[in-house]
């Protein structure tokens, strides 16, 4: 006989108890421990499982607020002016036969706080009587008169843009639309900031 087994049987003598009631107090005693384990596991995993859905709600709450004044911003510079840059005439890019592109292209242009409060207020005009009574001023506005200076550099860019492109490519709605983003780019560049061009328009788009 071990001494394991000497020790237990004086354990079990001095605790009047028989083998298999102190089998039994010792399986009790497991079972507790583990169902205490089993309990301390679940409640902390609830109390987890509730801090991580507080936080992943907050957290989508601040993105939908985020995305909700990002919205409001971008409708209110959405808001342009439509400048006709008039009919274009070029030789495209094509190296094996001489092609050709005919097409009217408009841009829409942000206008600047000032510019806007500028245009909505009215302009007073003397007129027979003297009256100064509120009328729609026949007269550019700043952004007109910028346009009309900066016109010639941007039909420039536009033909340049376009010129650099063969029939091919202008032939796919990709390539078009590479060519509205070339455009833009360039025109934002000669407008250095001041303004910005939302969207490039084709008009007639005829490629021979």
């Amino acid at each position: 006989m071990s001494n394991e087994d000497i020790d237990l049987k004086r354990h079990v003598q001095n605790s009047n108890k028989t083998p298999n009631e102190f089998l039994k107090t010792i399986i009790i005693n497991v079972i507790s421990t583990t169902l205490l384990c089993i309990i301390f596991i679940c409640a902390n995993f609830i109390i987890q499982t509730n801090l991580l859905n507080s936080k992943l709600a907050t957290l989508n709450n601040q993105t939908e607020e985020a995305d909700y004044a990002a919205d409001e911003d971008s409708e209110q510079v959405k808001h342009g002016v439509i400048v006709d840059l008039g009919d274009f005439v070029l030789n495209l890019a094509d190296e094996s036969s001489r092609r050709y592109l005919k097409t009217n292209v408009a841009l829409e242009i942000s206008q600047t706080e000032e510019e806007q409060v500028a245009e909505a207020t009215p302009k007073k005009s003397g007129g027979h009587g003297g009256h100064g009574e509120e009328q729609a001023a026949p007269t550019q506005s700043e952004l007109e008169k910028r346009l009309t200076e900066y016109k010639p550099a941007i039909r420039d860019a536009i033909l340049t843009t376009l010129s650099s492109k063969t029939a091919a490519e202008l032939s796919t709605v990709a390539g078009k639309e590479l060519a509205k983003e070339q455009i833009m780019a360039a025109v934002n560049g000669i407008l250095a900031g001041q303004n910005e061009v939302l969207r490039v328009s084709f008009g007639q788009f005829i490629i021979q």
